[in-house]
């Protein structure tokens, strides 16, 4: 039996043993939850140890329902023929990133097991250490972990989209179907961009054969790639880069149509109302349909958060509260609150406060494949690694993000 095979068969009774344990957690689950209720229409209040346990519970659920999907995939893919792939990429990618012997790569390419020729700029990195470099990602950016993302093989994104006209409605068994109006269709075009960074490396690291250089290059590209993300989902124009949410016209709720992002208007230029500072974010709250409100979340700068912190609501409470618990965000209004740094302070018709379902209305488009180019030449004694991913990004619902106003109206 091929080491393959064997990862194969070890991977199933893996997620044979995890998809058991998650059943039996989500029955503890269940079972306490259910005393939670119970507790709560007797007494209008839960034994907070018993809240706690729930949560706790639910977060072992959240942990396990990650770990099946890792196993999924990773029984899933397909088996090779000729031993382990696996390692024979690692291997040929380790000896390039730590040699520049490109060889066993140029080999490998023959055999369609990576792409990218180094005459095209660079090798595509192994799947592995793609995901190592999203997974950095998507803990360093704001945007990454509330959006919607696709990963996709062409240069652009396109699908069309319902801009409302479409109808349904109710028929018996026999009866006819009168013909529905058509939808008005618009064209959701989302290009990428290239996104580069150019981290450098002592060949003394390079060296060390313990080094996890797969780890070192997605550690030195997270920051960068997540800094210029991110101020290109909130204020990005499109031109080679994503379009991001102040990127498109800011037009008054009640009049905003397609490709207009709605706003609400605190009632006060460059600053909220002195006598109900809260109505605006109220008013805000319900701007988008109900049928966004229950995946929204706030999102603005740490400033702005700074100046909602001191903010009470009519009983006296403050609307901003902290996380419950670690890696979880602050709420506002008990809805989730995200700090992108690249959203505007509050000014003088300004728009710093973003609030919608942004999974719903935002969409992050992953170009796949990561290219990475060695170069031990231009800055001696060190080894750049010019790293490349192309990124797009827009909105994708425009019902479902609004947009608070520091203006009159």
């Amino acid at each position: 039996m091929s080491k393959t095979i064997e990862t194969k068969m070890t991977d199933g009774a893996d997620l044979r043993h995890a998809q058991a344990d998650f059943a039996s957690t989500f029955a503890a689950f269940k079972a306490a939850n259910d005393e939670r209720l119970a507790q709560i229409e007797a007494k209008s209040a839960a034994d907070p140890l018993l809240a706690d346990k729930v949560s706790r519970i639910d977060a072992a659920l959240q942990s396990q329902q990650e770990r099946m999907t890792r196993l999924a995939i990773s029984a899933a893919s397909p088996m090779s023929q000729n031993g382990d792939v696996t390692n024979e990429v690692k291997s040929a990618w380790s000896g390039y990133i730590r040699t520049g012997d490109a060889g066993p790569l140029s080999a490998l390419e023959g055999k369609s097991l990576t792409a990218g020729t180094d005459a095209e700029g660079g090798y595509v990195a192994p799947a592995e250490t793609e995901s190592r470099i999203d997974r950095a990602l998507t803990e360093s950016s704001p945007f990454r972990q509330i959006a919607s993302v696709r990963q996709v093989g062409a240069h652009s994104y396109k699908k069309p989209v319902s801009a409302g006209g479409a109808s349904a409605g109710w028929a018996g068994e026999t009866d006819a179907r009168p013909m529905t109006d058509s939808p008005a269709l618009e064209l959701l075009d989302i290009p990428t961009g290239e996104l580069y960074a150019m981290p450098a490396a002592t060949q003394m690291l390079l060296d060390d054969g313990v080094a996890d250089v797969d780890q070192w290059l997605a550690d030195e590209v997270r920051d960068v790639f997540a800094a210029q993300e991110t101020a290109a989902f909130v204020s990005g124009n499109g031109v080679n880069k994503p379009k991001g949410i102040l990127g498109y016209s800011a037009v008054a709720n009640d009049s905003a149509g397609f490709g207009d992002i709605g706003y609400v208007a605190t009632g006060s230029d460059g600053d909220f109302d002195s006598g109900a500072p809260i109505d605006a974010l109220i008013e805000l709250i319900y701007a988008p349909k109900s049928r966004y409100r229950a995946g929204s979340s706030f999102v603005m700068n740490r400033r702005t958060v700074s100046a909602l912190r001191k903010f009470k609501d009519a009983d006296g409470n403050y609307i901003w509260q902290p996380a419950q618990s670690a890696g979880q965000p602050s709420t506002l209004l008990g809805y989730p609150l995200v700090e992108a740094e690249d959203m505007p302070d509050i000014g003088s018709d300004a728009t710093p406060i973003a609030f919608g379902d942004f999974r719903r209305g935002y969409l992050i488009v992953d170009r796949q494949g990561v290219r990475v180019l060695r170069d031990p030449y231009s800055a001696k004694p060190y080894v750049l690694f010019y790293t490349t991913k192309r990124v797009g990004g827009g909105v994708q619902d425009f019902d479902a993000i609004k947009l608070l106003k520091f203006s009159a109206s």
